[in-house]
């Protein structure tokens, strides 16, 4: 028999039977077979023509059902004559197996619910979505709430491989306690009914005939339908069952906080099952990273929660983690999760799986337009990309969270699979160079929104795809140069404003120099150069690449770029001043501003100001410093530019501070501050923090100075650096702390030292030769303050003439 019904209704062993035997999702034959006995005999006993079996047949059957525990012994005592723990509801000829308690799923039941109550609502509704995602559970739990709105009775059957359309009539006819399919009509005589059809997809054609003919016959009749994808009818109403919520990267590892998602807590409650012992706290992180893994599908989580009885979590995670698909449950005959991606795979015409692999190239989410990059010409068939995403999302391949531009993404096993089929088509090593070339085309095209007012926008769409970003890079390098020079370029500005200056710098460094790349696009290693100068002057390495900084000029001017040579005359400007050129550095920030003038570049004209006040600060002239910073504000504001305004403000703290106005220092770092904490890079705000401290701590104010020095202070397996250090100088000093206070400003000028800004430096030594006791040390000091001003052309402010006259 290739359908099974539901049979007469009972509340003894035939309905516990039948019941078990429905839960584990067998037929009659199947069950046969597993419990080595006659198929006749598993017919009689659910018809309950032998109510009293032969306890040898009974431990057969339980056996090979899988029961254990009270699940065993309440089926041996039904078999005795003992009443079952679970007897099927009272509602008239509803024969499915008994609700089940569903973790997480109480809005698709009360959604559910309410269609199918509705005197509008659909004729039939189809849970679709990948093995093992609980539809037939959802769909029992459903079936059991709307029993008492059918008075014409529910009633379920279970489709198996092949099965005609006689033979499911004849099922249903069974389960709805008539004779024969004919009857139906008269049975339910004008009175609502359910008809519940599990598993769709292993007799597609027939189950469609099926409904058509009984919804055109029986007007009072709705179905509830489960399946890997939708009956196909015009009456229907599709829904795609997404997996489980797990937590988000950013849950706190606490317990309390990782089990209210539904994914957690399926896993907990089925971990449950197999250990006594409670979970530990180190097992709580990687918990919450596990059913990430697992997609929040409950099959998935189901069968790694099993492996529980002998494993921690981490060593799930560990063992199981990179090989997702492997999970399975050896010895029951139960669905692995590799056999559950592979049903659904096959439902796919062969340009939606060549699809599918394209997109598991990408391993994090993705946004509509890159999977439309991604698939464009690549032998799908041409399949539209709207209709292909909804398609994987019916079968539940695919992931869609939130309404962010960048909301898709495949299940990881899923994924997995899908790079497993491209290797074995052949494909993989294309697909992977696709996926570089996609991810280099978008930094190009994001690339120039690094610089100005949608700097935080662009860089959050780059923070976007950064795993991705990542893989394509690694991947580039070695295959294909051209692609991994063409991202690494458009990305300097974007590691600069996320801090990761020194390995963007080491990618580029590798990418120039690889010999590969000689014949590339000559404007695209120009870029690649002034983001290799950018780079290292962030991290004080800036000396190091002037060459390169200076190759790129004579590029940009050869190639007619104005842009390019506006950003390398910038570089070079920072650059020189680190190995004390300061007249280059002069030079060129000049040659920046006149060639943004020229070009009415309101916004170069701007930064080329911001840097061209250092040297009037250099220089002593704090006037000049302001003049030109109030210039900075007038031109960022005509171009909108926030970030260059809160820069400009910043460095105007900064003077203030030198001038000796602390209070302005003070309260002007205050008010940039949120801005900068929005559009500033860290050095910036590492910076301006100093500003503060130091303004507060000469204002004596000396408990807030304390509390901006907790915010500037790096972990301990961190080298000291200058900001911390000056800023805990201040304080002591301002506490009569001398000893302290000259040690701090020695950590600090050591610090400093190096780095493009000799003032800092200068500033440093100053303090240390007020703070010393040691006159041989204040002497020592004071030429070495000496030579540096003489050889950075640095003049000191009257202030710190005052209190080095005052020192003695």
């Amino acid at each position: 028999m290739a359908v099974e019904g539901a049979g007469q209704s009972g509340s003894g062993f035939d309905a516990v039977l039948r019941r078990n035997r429905l839960q584990a999702k067998l037929t009659q034959e199947e069950l046969a077979a597993r419990a080595a006995i006659g198929v006749r005999t598993v017919r009689d006993l659910e018809r309950g023509r032998a109510s009293r079996p032969q306890r040898t047949t009974v431990e057969l059957l339980a056996a090979a059902l899988g029961l254990s525990g009270a699940e065993r012994d309440a089926f041996l005592a039904a078999a005795r004559g003992q009443s079952a723990d679970e007897p099927l509801p009272t509602t008239s000829f509803l024969q499915i197996p008994p609700a089940t308690e569903l973790i997480g799923r109480d809005d698709d039941v009360a959604e559910l619910v309410a269609r199918l109550t509705a005197p509008d609502g659909p004729r039939g509704v189809t849970l679709v979505g990948i093995a093992g995602v609980g539809k037939t559970s959802l769909a029992v739990v459903v079936s059991h709430r709307v029993a008492e709105a059918y008075p014409g009775g529910v009633a379920g059957i279970v489709i198996t491989d092949g099965a005609s359309i006689g033979e499911i009539l004849g099922s249903i006819a069974a389960a709805f306690a008539v004779g024969h399919p004919d009857d139906l009509v008269g049975r339910f005589a004008g009175r609502a009914g359910l008809l519940f059809v599990d598993a769709v997809e292993r007799s597609p054609d027939a189950t469609t005939e099926m409904l058509t003919r009984l919804l055109d016959r029986i007007p009072t009749l709705r179905f509830l339908a489960t399946g890997r994808h939708p009956v196909g009818l015009p009456a229907e109403r599709v829904w795609p069952l997404a997996p489980l919520v797990a937590p988000p990267v950013e849950t706190p590892d606490t317990l309390a906080a990782v089990e209210a998602y539904p994914a957690v807590g399926l896993f907990l409650e089925r971990l449950g099952r197999v250990r006594r012992t409670q979970v530990e706290p180190d097992e709580i992180a990687p918990l919450a990273t596990l059913v990430r893994r697992l997609g929040g599908l409950p099959l998935a989580i189901e069968l790694a929660a099993a492996r529980g009885r002998v494993l921690t979590i981490p060593e799930i995670l560990d063992r199981y983690g990179d090989r997702l698909l492997d999970l399975d449950r050896p010895g029951t005959g139960s669905v692995s999760l590799r056999d559950a991606v592979a049903a659904s795979y096959r439902l796919l015409n062969p340009g939606e799986q060549r699809a599918l692999r394209l997109l598991a190239m990408f391993r994090y989410r993705w946004s509509l337009a890159l999977a439309e990059q991604m698939t464009d010409g690549a032998q799908t068939d041409g399949a539209d990309i709207v209709h292909l995403l909804d398609r994987l999302l019916e079968l539940g391949l695919l992931s869609v969270r939130g309404s962010r531009t960048v909301r898709f993404r495949l299940l990881e096993f899923v994924r997995d699979y899908a790079a497993e089929r491209a290797a074995a088509e052949g494909e993989l090593t294309e697909a992977r160079r696709r996926h570089a070339l996609v991810l280099a085309d978008l930094a190009q095209q994001i690339a120039p929104d690094l610089i100005g007012v949608r700097l935080a926008e662009a860089a959050g769409r780059l923070d976007d795809v950064s795993g991705d970003l990542g893989t394509a890079l690694a991947f580039a390098a070695g295959e294909d140069p051209h692609t991994a020079l063409r991202l690494a370029a458009a990305l300097p500005r974007w590691w600069r404003f996320r801090g990761r200056d020194v390995s963007g710098r080491q990618w580029l460094r590798r990418l120039l120099d690889d010999p590969r790349t000689a014949d590339a696009d000559p404007a695209t290693r120009a870029w690649a150069k002034v983001g290799l100068a950018q780079l290292a002057l962030e991290h004080g390495a800036g000396a190091e690449e002037i060459g390169s900084a200076i190759a790129a000029v004579a590029e940009f001017e050869r190639l007619g770029s104005v842009g390019g040579q506006l950003a390398a005359h910038t570089q070079l400007a920072g650059l020189f001043m680190t190995i004390g050129g300061y007249d280059e550095a002069r030079r060129h920030g000049m040659a920046a501003l006149a060639l943004a003038r020229r070009e009415n570049k309101i916004r170069d004209m701007a930064v080329a100001e911001n840097n061209l006040t250092w040297h009037e600060i250099r220089e002593g002239d704090l006037a000049a410093a302001r003049r030109r910073l109030a210039a900075v504000d007038d031109l960022a504001s005509q171009c909108g530019e926030e970030r260059l305004r809160a820069l400009a403000m910043a460095n105007l703290a900064e003077v203030a501070r030198l001038d000796g106005k602390a209070d302005e220092a003070e309260r002007l770092g205050r008010g940039v501050m949120p801005e900068l904490e929005r559009v500033g890079d860290p050095n910036h705000r590492r910076r301006l923090r100093a500003t503060i401290g130091l303004a507060l701590a000469e204002l004596g104010r000396v408990d807030e100075a304390l509390e901006v020095l907790e915010l500037l202070r790096l972990p301990e397996e961190l080298p000291p650096d200058g900001p911390a250090a000056v800023v805990e100088a201040a304080i002591a000093l301002r506490q009569g702390e001398q000893k302290h206070a000259a040690e701090c400003f020695a950590r600090a000028a050591e610090a400093y030292d190096g780095a493009h800004d000799k003032r800092d430096v200068v500033e440093a030594l100053v303090g240390f030769i007020v703070s010393t006791p040691d006159q041989q040390e204040r002497a020592a000091a004071r030429r070495r303050l000496r030579d540096l001003c003489e050889a950075g052309g640095i003049t000191l402010l009257p202030r710190e003439q005052e209190r080095l006259a005052a020192a003695g």
